[in-house]
Order: structure tokens, then sequence, then C-alpha cells
């Protein structure tokens, strides 16, 4: 399919008159539009249901979440994957991303980076990508040439591969075992991804990275005990979430996060298992680091 063919590339006759709008017509239409993504997004469910689970299988055999992309696709991938760490205590190359043009390109533009299929391999090669991987390529057309790239030879080297565009019956989705397509229609500003395409770009990257770091045991209930206290809003904010979890007083919680090193996890197993530090890592170590099994196992 040409590029002109795609509906992301289609003019919306909505905004025929974007130029002659007032400021505030401008938003009115840019919101209405922006409500539906979330229903387009949901259309594919099934597809990052699919995804997701895929990606937890990966994490639990100790394999990672690799998102592949260029230009606004790519920072997206990327962002989402810099926020795992402290989100979820994962290891910095647990959830990482290749971005065409290599992360400086997060910060300038290197727009011809995503025709280089060369580059694509290589970068895919560099990873030592394998059998216990899931790469995730993003390209809001489908038709990027360095996320085809990346998805083909990720799928040789025997990864699991998932593909993330905003138009139906992608090039992208065809090379990977799962094709999500939300498809998001005409920009407001004609062919401007970087609008309503990249919005559900980020809230299908939010929904595999997070439901899969559920599915492993990153959470407890809704909180998230897995979380790095790196400075001092986190170290309130693990506090607070201890004391929740657990049902007990700040200083309770304050102290039970001193006694596990500053490991949320842990101090909420230590109260709610009445245990110490020592056992209740052994409790979530049995448990897999979930903590309603090890409480369980207590």
């Amino acid at each position: 399919m040409n590029l002109g063919e795609l509906t992301t590339e289609a003019r919306n006759p909505r905004s025929a008159g974007l130029d002659s709008m007032d400021t505030r017509q401008l938003l009115e239409l840019m919101n209405d539009e922006d409500a539906t993504v979330a229903l387009a997004v949901r259309d594919a469910l099934p597809e990052i249901t699919e995804a997701v689970d895929l990606i937890a299988e990966s994490l639990r055999s100790g394999g990672r979440l690799i998102y592949v992309g260029a230009g606004t696709s790519g920072r997206l991938g990327l962002l989402d994957a810099v926020e795992c760490p402290p989100t979820f205590d994962t290891d910095a190359d647990q959830v990482t991303a290749l971005l065409a043009g290599g992360q400086w390109a997060f910060v300038q533009a290197v727009e011809g980076a995503e025709d280089d299929l060369d580059a694509a391999a290589a970068d895919v090669d560099g990873l030592a990508v394998g059998s216990h991987d899931t790469v995730v390529g993003i390209a809001a057309s489908g038709r990027t040439p360095y996320v085809i790239a990346g998805l083909r030879r990720a799928r040789e080297r025997g990864a699991r591969t998932v593909a993330l565009a905003c138009n139906k019956d992608s090039l992208i989705g065809r090379e990977a075992k799962v094709a999500i397509e939300v498809a998001t229609g005409p920009e407001v500003l004609t062919g401007s991804t970087r609008l309503k395409a990249g919005t559900a770009q980020k809230m299908v990257c939010n929904m595999l990275s997070t439901g899969a770091m559920v599915r492993i045991g990153k959470t407890y209930g809704n909180f998230m005990v897995d979380m790095r206290p790196t400075n001092d809003k986190l170290v309130d904010r693990a506090r607070r979430i201890v004391a929740a979890a657990t049902e007990s007083d700040e200083q309770t919680a304050a102290d039970a996060l001193t006694a596990a090193g500053g490991r949320t996890k842990v101090a909420v197993v230590m109260l709610l298992a009445g245990v110490d530090a020592v056992h209740a890592e052994e409790l979530l170590d049995k448990g897999n680091g979930s903590v309603s099994t090890a409480i369980s196992a207590g």
C-alpha cells in the first residue's frame, strides 16, 4: 500500500478549515478527535491481550521486552522502556528500545534513519535478541522500513514478535506473530501521526508493559510494590504504599521499609506475613516474586 493510501495520511474533512478556526474551535475539534482514540484501542484489545501474555512469558523466562521504532513511534517505545526500572524495579535492559538513528534521535529528528534496513538488522543483532525475548515493532503507518527489517531479523533469531500500527493490513503486521492495528483514522493536521496515532501508541505501550508487569507479580492489588524509592517523593510514596497495603500506620510502614533496606515489596510481606526481612525474601523467592503467593505461603 502506498503512503497516500493510508488512513493516517488521509485528509480529515472535519478539520478542512483548520486555519480559519478560532483557538477554542480548533482545540474542541482536537479534543473530539482524541476522544475516539480510546475506542479504537478497545477494538484491538484481543490482540493486545495476546501480546501482553507473550511479553509476560518472556519476562518470566528471563527474556526481555524490546521496542523497535523510528521517529515519534520509536520515542514512545523508548519512553515506555525508561519508565519501567523506577516503576517496576526492572533491570536496565529488561525493557529496552531500539530507535532508528540511535538514542540521540530521541531529542533530535534523524528522519532518514527510518529507511536503513541494514541498521535495523545490526541493531537487533547487537542486542543478541533470542527466543526468550519479545520484540514489539511500532510504526503508525505500519510500513516503516527500519521496523519491518527489525521485526524480520528478530523473527529469524527466534524471538516472539508483535507489531503495533495505526493502519489495517499493515506491512509490519505481516512480519509479526501478533498484529495490533489501532485504526485511529485521519489526523486533524493531515499526516501528523504524533497526534491521534501517537496517543494510541502511547496507550498501547502503557498496556503492554503494565499488563505484563502485573502478570509477573510486580504489583500487589493496585499497588506498585516493586517501585524504587530513589528520591524523597518516591520514599514518601513507598511509605504510603506499605501503610495502605498492610493497613498499618506510617511509622510502622517506615520502620518496616528501613528493616527491608528500602524494598517496598519485602516490607509489605514482612508486615502481612509477620516475618523478618530475610524470611520475607525467602517467601518471595518461592512465590516467584508474587506478594499474594508469598503471604499465602507464610
